[in-house]
Parts: structure tokens; C-alpha cells; sequence
């Protein structure tokens, strides 16, 4: 099964990399959706998307955004088809450990994506950060950790994506939010961009391509 919100991210994330690049990414989007859609297990389907990314490297920078994909797939439609407590049985338990080194933070951008809708709430930036990822709580610091880049600069939200730009490349290289900075920073200033203020995003990208598919996906989800 696939959730009609996921095939539309694969759909406008594979289109913004086209149009950023000189490779048809558009041109998968329906070998990636048979894979989201098949009935295979989980870990299947990671294999499968995995051999569409080894037969295609031009695209390898959106293999662990797209496992995110597959992730919130599995949440969203896959598990209505198994038992009811099936993520908290050993099986579950044993593929989140052969897949901990898989995806990225924007897994949770996009749940928290997905419970703004189911609460019919606008996406904010504070509102993920401290009601979502409760990055104020104790038993939350790696969450700080993680996104103390995003907290420091929250004033961000209202300046020029220039601004944006120069902070995210200045990131260090271990920050596990370097590659997203600068999309989901973008996002969360302006939830619905106008074709106009998608170019200047675009204009400012550090890695176009990646960035604006980024930014795509997560606007089609929201």
C-alpha cells in the first residue's frame, strides 16, 4: 500500500531534482512508488529501493530522505495490514536495529507533518521544536543536541534566505542537520512558497538539487 501523500512527496521531490539537474529523476517516480506500493515486508522494500538508487548514483543524495519516506509509508499504510501492537513486537524491534544508521532528521519533520494535520494545526518552527521534539525537557537532549543549530537561530525565520544560506554552510560537517538546514529552515519560514519565492530559494541553495527536492517533498506533505 502507499499513502497517497508519500506517492505525491516521491512525485514532487523526484521533479524538483530534475529540474535542478541534468539527470531525469521524474522518470523513476513510478518504479519508486510500485516499490513503496508492493506488499513485501519492510526490510524487502528497503532492499528494492536501495538496487533503484545502486542502478541510479546520480541520485544517491535522496537514498535517506526517501528512506524516510518509506518509514512514514510503513506507519501511515503498511501497518494497517498487520496486528494491532505489531511495533511493539521483537519483530519490529529487531528491523528498527538493523536499520538505526538509516534516514534522516527530516523522519521527524514529517510526523510531526502528519500530526499537524491530524489536529488540523499550522506547521511552526517553536511548535515542532518544543511541543513535538520537546527539546525543553531533561529526557530530550539529544533532540537539543541535534537541533541546537536550528534553536540558536530561530531568529532566522525572519531574514532573507540569503541569511539562511550563509548559516547553514557554516555549520560544522558532523552536525546531523547540515544537509537540512537550509530546506527546512526555508520550509518553516513560509510553509507555501509562490513560484517567485521558490527561484530565490532555489538562487541561494547550497546543493540545489537536494535542497529544493527537500523543500518540495515537504511542501506536498504539508
Amino acid at each position: 500500500m502507499i499513502d497517497p501523500k508519500i506517492e505525491t512527496a516521491i512525485e514532487a521531490g523526484l521533479e524538483a531534482f530534475s529540474k535542478y539537474s541534468s539527470f531525469n529523476a521524474a522518470s523513476l517516480t513510478r518504479v519508486f512508488e510500485d516499490v513503496f506500493a508492493s506488499d513485501h515486508d519492510f526490510l524487502v522494500k528497503v532492499d528494492l529501493m536501495d538496487e533503484v538508487f545502486n542502478d541510479h548514483p546520480q541520485l544517491e543524495a535522496l537514498r535517506e530522505v526517501f528512506f524516510d519516506l518509506l518509514l512514514v509509508n510503513f506507519f501511515s499504510a503498511d501497518v494497517k495490514k498487520l496486528e494491532e501492537d505489531y511495533l511493539d513486537s521483537p519483530e519490529w524491534e529487531a528491523i528498527e536495529e538493523e536499520t538505526l544508521d538509516r534516514g534522516t532528521e527530516l523522519l521527524n519533520v514529517l510526523l510531526y507533518l502528519n500530526e499537524c494535520e491530524d489536529e488540523d494545526i499550522e506547521p511552526e518552527l517553536e511548535d515542532y521544536l518544543k511541543e513535538f521534539l520537546l527539546v525543553d525537557e531533561d529526557e530530550f537532549q539529544d533532540e537539543y543536541r541535534i537541533y541546537e543549530p536550528v534553536i540558536a537561530h530561530q531568529i532566522l525565520l525572519e531574514s532573507p534566505v540569503a541569511e539562511i544560506s550563509k548559516v547553514a554552510e557554516k555549520l560544522p560537517e558532523d552536525s546531523e542537520l547540515k544537509e537540512l538546514f537550509y530546506p527546512v529552515m526555508c520550509f518553516f519560514q513560509n510553509i507555501n512558497p509562490s513560484v517567485d519565492e521558490k527561484n530565490a530559494i532555489a538562487d541561494k541553495a547550497i546543493d540545489k538539487e537536494f535542497d529544493m527536492a527537500v523543500l518540495q517533498i515537504l511542501i506536498s506533505f504539508s
